[in-house]
C-alpha cells in the first residue's frame, strides 16, 4: 500500500507540478513522512527530486536563461549547504517535550516542529491568493536565490519563493521552467551533498526500491506534464493541496505523525 501511495503522488505530483507554482517535494514530504521519519522523508525526497529534476532538463533544459541561472543560482547553492546543515543539526537534537493523550505517548521534537512550521508558511502560498501573486523585481533575484535555496536546503521547499523571484525576470514560459528546473537541480545537488552521510548512516532504514518505483513514476509524470498538461490550470488542485499541508504540518508540529 505504501508504494501505491507514494508511486502515485509521485506521478500525480511530477505531471501537475510541472507548470504550476507549487512543487513536487512539497507534495511528497508529507507522504514519506507517514511511512518515514521526517528527516529521512525529506532525504527520500530529495533524492527522488533531484533525478526527476535531471529527466526534466533533458526535456526542457536548452530553454534555460543563463544569466538568471547564475544571479539565482549561485547565492542558492551556497545557501543551500547552511540549510542541509541545520537539517543535521536538528535532527541530533533531543525532543523538547512529550505528553500523552488517547493512550499514547507523543513526542515534539526540534526537527518536527521546524519543518512543521516551515511546511505550515509554505502552504499559505498555496491558499491565500496576494501570496500566491507575490513576486519581487529583477534586482532581488541573488536575495530570492539565498532564501530558496536555504529553505529547499532545510526542507526540501524551495518552489514557491523561487517562482515569486523568477516570475519577474522576464522569461518566456519555456525559460521560466527551464531556469527553475535548471536551479532546482544545483540546489539538490548541493544538499545531497551534505545529505549524504544521513543517507550513508541510514542505509538499512532507505527503501532504494521504493526510491527506484518512485523516481519512474516521477518521470512519467514529468513526460505527460510536458506533452498535456500545458493548458490546464490546477489553481483548485493548488488550494486543497495547501490545505491539506498545513493539517498535515500541525500533526507534524504536535507529534502526531
Amino acid at each position: 500500500m505504501d508504494y501505491m501511495i507514494i508511486c502515485m503522488v509521485a506521478l500525480l505530483g511530477s505531471a501537475l507540478t510541472f507548470f504550476s507554482g507549487f512543487g513536487l517535494g512539497t507534495l511528497l514530504v508529507p507522504v514519506f513522512a507517514i511511512f518515514f521519519p521526517i528527516d529521512i522523508a525529506i532525504v527520500l525526497t530529495a533524492i527522488v527530486h533531484f533525478l526527476n529534476n535531471l529527466f526534466k532538463l533533458t526535456l526542457v533544459g536548452k530553454h534555460a536563461d543563463r544569466a538568471v541561472v547564475l544571479r539565482f543560482g549561485i547565492p542558492a547553492i551556497l545557501a543551500s549547504f547552511l540549510g542541509a546543515y541545520a537539517l543535521t543539526l536538528l535532527t541530533d537534537m533531543q525532543p523538547l517535550t512529550e505528553y500523552n493523550a488517547l493512550g499514547k505517548t507523543f513526542v515534539i521534537t526540534p526537527v518536527k516542529l521546524t519543518i512543521a512550521v516551515l511546511l505550515a508558511v509554505f502552504a499559505l502560498f498555496d491558499i491565500i491568493p496576494k501570496l500566491a501573486r507575490m513576486s519581487f523585481p529583477q534586482k532581488y533575484l541573488p536575495v530570492g536565490g539565498l532564501l530558496s535555496g536555504f529553505f529547499g536546503g532545510i526542507s526540501g521547499n524551495q518552489g514557491a519563493l523561487r517562482s515569486a523571484f523568477l516570475i519577474r525576470a522576464d522569461l518566456t514560459k519555456e525559460a521560466f521552467i527551464a531556469t527553475g528546473v535548471v536551479i532546482a537541480v544545483l540546489v539538490d545537488i548541493s544538499r545531497l551533498t551534505v545529505y549524504s552521510d544521513k543517507i550513508l548512516q541510514s542505509g538499512n532504514k532507505i527503501d532504494y526500491r521504493l526510491i527506484a518505483l518512485a523516481t519512474l513514476s516521477a518521470f512519467t509524470g514529468a513526460y505527460l506534464g510536458n506533452k498535456l498538461l500545458k493548458k490546464i490550470t490546477v489553481k483548485a488542485l493548488q488550494v486543497m493541496v495547501g490545505v491539506m499541508l498545513f493539517v498535515f504540518a500541525i500533526l507534524l508540529g504536535i507529534g502526531v505523525i
